[in-house]
């Protein structure tokens, strides 16, 4: 496989996932309160959705790990650029291989229940196991995570690469939760809309490439990954996948 270089998914989205300018401020409001905390946020991606939170938050810090590198060097030059440096430590690291320093008061693990690896039917397991490790007593976990809107059928668990026990309904993903040791203190869902902004944004690098390159020997692979995320889309999880948006308290 190559590596064509392609325009960074930040260029065309605000937030790594299917999450508005509304949501996002009112999941930060329902964290609260905020004062003196510090935030913990893993598979952070470029951290804007953490950059939110500490304006939101002028007493709090912050730390972000993620393995991509141009996310998180994109996250860092946002902090600087906003005044917020020496509030938050972006690092680049294997979640699953990471150390953290002192325990957080607040855990996010949003849509990156994966990042400790293992088979995808133990990733909620895993993220919900381990966030708490590293939560303070009481302190609350925004885990955001799949779920099954609707039974697939045969055809869509033919179109994306999701077991079909990966995934629970809602109510048993809260359940899941509960019987991990968690408290319940809201819970919401990513809206049609918010997924189909995110997945159009997700798709245009690719169509931009292509337009921009239709000669490169890296044509066929970049129009064959678009492809495959299309047929993901549009024939697997759109209106049967949903985002929860859980926050959780230990």
């Amino acid at each position: 496989m190559t590596n064509p270089e392609i325009t960074p998914l930040y260029e065309d989205v605000t937030f790594h996932g299917p999450l508005s300018e509304e949501r996002a401020a009112r999941l930060i409001r329902m964290l609260a309160p905020l004062d003196g905390a510090h935030v913990l946020d893993l598979g952070c991606g470029w951290a804007e959705f953490l950059l939110r939170l500490l304006e939101a938050a002028p007493t709090a810090t912050a730390t972000g790990v993620d393995l991509n590198k141009v996310d998180i060097a994109h996250g860092q030059a946002n902090a600087q650029a906003r005044g917020l440096a020496d509030r938050i430590d972006l690092q680049v690291a294997d979640v699953g291989a990471w150390q953290a320093g002192k325990p957080a008061d607040v855990v996010i693990v949003n849509g990156a229940s994966q990042v400790w690896g293992g088979d995808p039917l133990v990733h909620t397991e895993n993220a919900l196991t381990e966030a708490k490790k590293l939560l303070k007593p009481g302190g609350k976990l925004l885990l955001g995570e799949g779920f099954w809107e609707r039974e697939p059928s045969d055809e869509q668990l033919a179109a994306m690469p999701v077991p079909r026990d990966q995934y629970r309904s809602l109510a048993g993903l809260v359940d899941f939760a509960l019987a991990h040791g968690y408290r319940l203190l809201a819970a919401e869902q990513a809206s049609q809309d918010e997924w189909d902004v995110f997945e159009n944004s997700h798709g245009l690098a690719w169509e931009r490439w292509l337009l921009g390159n239709p000669d490169s020997p890296h044509a066929a692979e970049i129009r064959a990954k678009a492809d495959r995320q299309r047929t993901y889309r549009l024939h697997g999880w759109r209106g049967t996948v949903g985002l929860a948006y859980l926050i959780l308290q230990a």
